[in-house]
């Protein structure tokens, strides 16, 4: 199992993202949340590696990164209760139907993220894919009894990097919708 301590000086409750991409939120949540430990998963070995290379530059030790396959994390080696949040922002959509099972937001990965929430912990969902978001919406309260999905403000940038993620950015730069969702664990 993950031992957390092991990785942070600090013992503070635990922020998952799977699929870092560049680390955008990674780092300006760990900059702005320094009573929070972050980790974050990528499956690419140049983004993970990128992103790795930023929380050094920057001397962020409430941070790490993983290259890996996140859905195994999760499954294998996170400990039950002990995230307070999760987020999954711009999940590859896999647009043909057969390639459909690769979604990292499949029945496995949400009852996962369920298991290692701690009670009150917050599931953060968010796509620029509209079937994806839909098919995902209706997937969570069959297998899982996360409450939500709760509405989540767009927020107006203060400045040119101030989005969740690269994607999120470039989206919103060309004026294109993006899904976002919210779910709390219940008791």
């Amino acid at each position: 199992m993950f031992q957390p301590d092991s990785y942070f000086p600090a013992e503070q409750p635990l922020v998952l993202e799977v699929g870092c991409g560049k680390g955008l939120f990674l780092r300006n949540s760990a900059v702005g949340r320094p009573k929070l430990n972050f980790i974050g998963i990528e499956i690419a070995k140049k983004y993970a590696s990128y992103c790795a290379h930023q929380l050094v530059r920057r001397e962020l030790s409430n941070a790490i990164m993983f290259q890996g396959d996140g859905q195994r994390f999760v499954r294998e080696h996170a400990v039950r209760g002990t995230f307070q949040e999760v987020h999954v922002y711009f999940p590859d959509p896999w647009w043909k139907a057969r390639h459909r099972k690769r979604r990292v937001l499949n029945e496995t990965m949400l009852k996962g993220i369920e298991t290692i929430l701690s009670v009150g912990g917050e599931f953060h969902f968010w796509t620029d894919v509209q079937e994806y978001f839909d098919v995902t919406l209706e997937l969570i309260p069959e297998v899982t009894n996360l409450r939500g999905p709760l509405d989540v403000v767009e927020a107006a940038p203060d400045h040119d990097m101030d989005y969740r993620t690269h994607f999120e950015r470039r989206m919103r730069q060309a004026d294109k919708p993006i899904y976002r969702s919210l779910f709390l664990k219940q008791d």
